[in-house]
């Protein structure tokens, strides 16, 4: 059995900053981490990420996106961009032309 990572850290070229992902419950969640001895305590909490948020990483083909459809599967990835946003895919495919052959 393949072990595959829960958590995704990203850092900063310095190594100072950076967020950390986590899949929990369904929902993609992130949270800032640094070393910085004057951040706040709300950077350490963890956040959702919106639906808008996962559908820029999407686009713009991020660590994050590549990662998330590794552990998620394209279509559950899909599914978490917003079901609100799925009549773009819908009407996509809803003008090809389905003349049978």
């Amino acid at each position: 059995m393949a072990l595959r990572p829960m958590h995704l850290r990203l850092e900063s070229e310095n190594g100072r900053d950076g967020e950390e992902y986590r899949i929990c419950d369904g929902h993609v969640e992130f949270r800032s981490v640094g070393s910085t001895p004057n951040s706040d305590e709300d950077n350490c909490a963890w956040r959702r990420v919106t639906p808008q948020q996962l559908i820029a990483h999407v686009n713009a083909k991020t660590v994050l996106a590549e990662w998330l459809k590794k552990r998620l599967g394209w279509r559950r990835l899909l599914r978490a961009c917003a079901e609100e946003h799925l009549y773009m895919f819908d009407e996509m495919t809803s003008n090809t032309d389905r003349r049978a052959a």
